[in-house]
């Protein structure tokens, strides 16, 4: 499935998935039979949005909510603390 392995998702259920390694501005990923245009460069170990995340989605990884989407998330986008909150750490506490 092209260069599928430069994303895990941990769960069936998960609405992203982890990059395995830095993906690079531009890059066009195949991962489970689609593609996902990668428009801002995203470190390794950080997750991209595998569909549109609405404002206020729960973000899944592990199969279970990990935090809520803060803005829309376009699918492709890294999602991080830019644009997603903790469901169980204040954000603040981060900063």
């Amino acid at each position: 499935m092209g260069n599928s392995r430069k994303l895990i998702q941990l769960s069936t259920q998960d609405n992203v998935a982890v990059a395995c390694q830095a993906l690079q501005q531009g890059e066009i990923l195949d991962f489970n039979e689609e593609e996902f245009l990668i428009e801002k460069a995203v470190t390794l170990g950080h997750k991209i949005a595998l569909k549109d995340i609405a404002l206020g989605e729960k973000i899944l990884k592990y199969g279970i909510a990990i935090g809520s989407a803060t803005q829309a998330i376009k699918k492709g986008e890294q999602v991080h603390i830019h644009n997603m909150k903790s469901d169980f750490i204040p954000t603040y506490i981060i900063d």
